[in-house]
């Protein structure tokens, strides 16, 4: 046999092997189609969320919002937690479905109901707002506080401003700088920025421009556009060394909050 005899050969026994490999991937995949599809028919929360995710995303199966919108809800109607997240979520922000705030709300809160913190926030949020429900700041306080309570940084921030401006809350400037804090040095920027404009201009702590701009540094850097913007009403009134002491203290905080998540990753389950 020539030497281009051979190499033709050999090709063709490796296009023989990755068509094989092909056909063995499509059954493999329609095999799994099959049990998955066939477990949710049956009434398998866990399979029909994840048929959901499959139609939602595309995967294996022509994508599609309303097919996955119908598992999504298959599951969420007998109680899954992802499933219903999922559902305020589409409705929410009217991803592949028209956009509505009552099925929303209707899903944060069966959500919110199983404990779920992000989920009461939302339903917090939306109360608060008036979307979806009658605007009811007391109601809104109410959801904020019950993931707050569960460390949820948002939930904190935005239970915090309750109490900065006095709504659905007696008004607390302590309690707000209690709350902004918890939520900052979890890392969340609004609430680095939030704390740092109460220490400008000491409501509910001292008045500590070096501390207060602190923490705006690193809202800022953290992205927060208004942080930034208030950046220069600061150092018009510090000397060049509090804007050093202020920014080496940043630098701090960024280590402490830093070492924090690491820490929360390591003991979360």
């Amino acid at each position: 046999m020539s030497e281009l005899s051979s190499r033709l050969a050999i090709r063709a026994c490796l296009i023989v092997l990755l068509l094989s490999a092909v056909v063995g991937c499509e059954t493999q995949t329609a095999k799994f189609l099959k049990e998955i599809k066939t477990e949710a028919l049956s009434g398998d929360s866990d399979a029909q969320f994840t048929l959901g995710n499959m139609y939602f995303g595309g995967s294996y199966v022509s994508k599609s919002a309303v097919e996955a919108v119908e598992w999504y809800r298959k599951a969420a109607e007998q109680g899954h937690l992802r499933a219903q997240k999922r559902l305020s979520f589409i409705y929410h922000e009217g991803k592949g479905v028209p956009q509505d705030d009552f099925e929303a709300v209707k899903w944060y809160r069966k959500a919110a109901e199983q404990g779920d913190a992000d989920s009461q926030n939302m339903l917090g949020f939306m109360y608060n707002r008036g979307e979806g429900v009658p605007k009811n700041v007391i109601e809104a306080v109410k959801w904020y506080r019950k993931a707050a309570e569960q460390g949820d940084a948002k939930a904190q921030s935005n239970l915090g401003m309750m109490y900065n401006n006095g709504e659905g809350v007696p008004k607390n400037t302590v309690e707000a700088v209690n709350l902004f804090r918890k939520a900052a040095e979890q890392g969340l920027p609004v609430a680095q920025g939030n704390l740092g404009m109460m220490y400008k201009y000491g409501e509910g702590v001292s008045k500590d421009y070096v501390e207060g701009y602190a923490w705006c540094v690193i809202s800022a850097a953290n992205g927060f556009e208004s942080a930034k913007d208030n950046l220069p009403s600061f150092e018009r009134y510090m000397t060049a060394k509090q804007i050093s002491d202020g920014q080496e203290r940043a630098s701090q905080l960024f280590e402490q909050i830093n070492a924090n998540k690491e820490n929360n990753a390591t003991v979360t389950p």
